[in-house]
């Protein structure tokens, strides 16, 4: 029998968050009744809805698939859960999955919003999977070419992912570049060439920017050579961005490209939809080198006091939750 009783974390207003209880539904035969096992922090998204810094424009474009509540507060936001089915069609019960979940202990969706992980990937990596997924659309919006020289800017979770995927690329350069000097480790780990921003290689063929500063796209625009592209996977929320425009940017013919993982790139979608993207990045996710990407664990009951302090931290990589 499936307990329908939960606690679910909420951003409860400004600087206050909470843990409450709640009832759930008892499962219709479409839908899977969820004990999670695992959660994560995404420690760029996470911190701009904290922080109440969604812009009022894209509080619809930004809602969480299963968020309850508005922007800025209160609110139930997240979307990195793994779990395991205790409730729903036979042919799930028991099975480990991930879903786009907010922070919660049980929860209950439709069949069709859970997928189930490979079987050779732990449940404990498993919270990466959205982030694995973003990576990827990225590479995807990128279009890198063998042989490429391509610098990341930005060593959190999500640049060390695209830096990495770009490194399989046959005969490509890739740096990954970070102010922060103990991301070098990270890179080492990732089998990826780490530089400073000052040290970075020049004339390249393709920048990734994944900082979340508005300096790092300034060091994107001085690095990118002539017809060069850029590739922004920062959001900024409700902060301004000024660049320095007025200097090489023109004459070189530079592509400044968004990129964001709630829209598939237009040439992929006659083959592509967004449960076939999930089941790549979880496979994907299965080489146990991933795991240099996660930087810390709390339990649940904590994490009301616990996420402040993740998101404010730029040392952090992918914050897990253990429930």
């Amino acid at each position: 029998m499936f307990d329908t009783k939960a606690k679910a974390f909420w951003i409860a207003g400004a600087g206050k968050a909470e843990l409450r209880a709640e009832i759930l539904p008892v499962p219709g035969p479409d839908e899977v009744g969820v004990r999670t096992l695992y959660s994560a922090i995404s420690r760029g998204t996470e911190g701009l809805v904290w922080r109440g810094a969604v812009p009022e424009s894209e509080a619809e474009t930004m809602r969480a698939p299963f968020q309850v509540g508005d922007f800025p507060w209160p609110v139930k936001y997240g979307y990195s859960a793994v779990g395991v089915v205790e409730a729903g069609p036979e042919s799930l019960m028991g099975c480990k999955v991930f879903c786009l979940h907010p922070h919660q202990d049980r929860f209950v969706v439709p069949a069709g919003a859970v997928t189930v992980l490979p079987s050779n990937l732990p449940p404990a990596r498993a919270v990466l999977a959205a982030n694995m997924e973003t990576a990827v659309n990225a590479l995807w919006d990128a279009r890198p070419l063998a042989g490429e020289r391509i610098a990341v800017i930005g060593a959190g979770v999500i640049g060390a992912l695209v830096a990495w995927l770009a490194s399989r690329i046959p005969g490509t350069h890739v740096q990954l570049i970070d102010t922060l000097a103990a991301k070098a480790s990270v890179a080492a780990a990732l089998g990826v060439e780490f530089a400073a921003p000052e040290t970075a290689a020049k004339n390249v063929d393709l920048v990734v920017h994944a900082s979340a500063n508005p300096l790092g796209l300034e060091t994107a625009l001085t690095l990118a050579d002539t017809e060069a592209r850029i590739v922004e996977l920062s959001w900024y929320g409700t902060a301004r961005v000024s660049l320095p425009l007025g200097a090489a940017f023109h004459s070189r013919r530079l592509t400044l490209i968004s990129s964001q993982v709630a829209r598939l790139p237009r040439h992929l979608l006659p083959r592509w939809d967004h449960k076939r993207r999930m089941e790549l990045a979880l496979n994907l996710l299965c080489d146990p080198i991933f795991e240099v990407l996660i930087s810390g664990e709390d339990d649940f009951t904590k994490l009301p006091k616990v996420l402040p302090r993740v998101v404010d931290d730029p040392r952090v990589l992918c914050h897990r939750i253990r429930y």
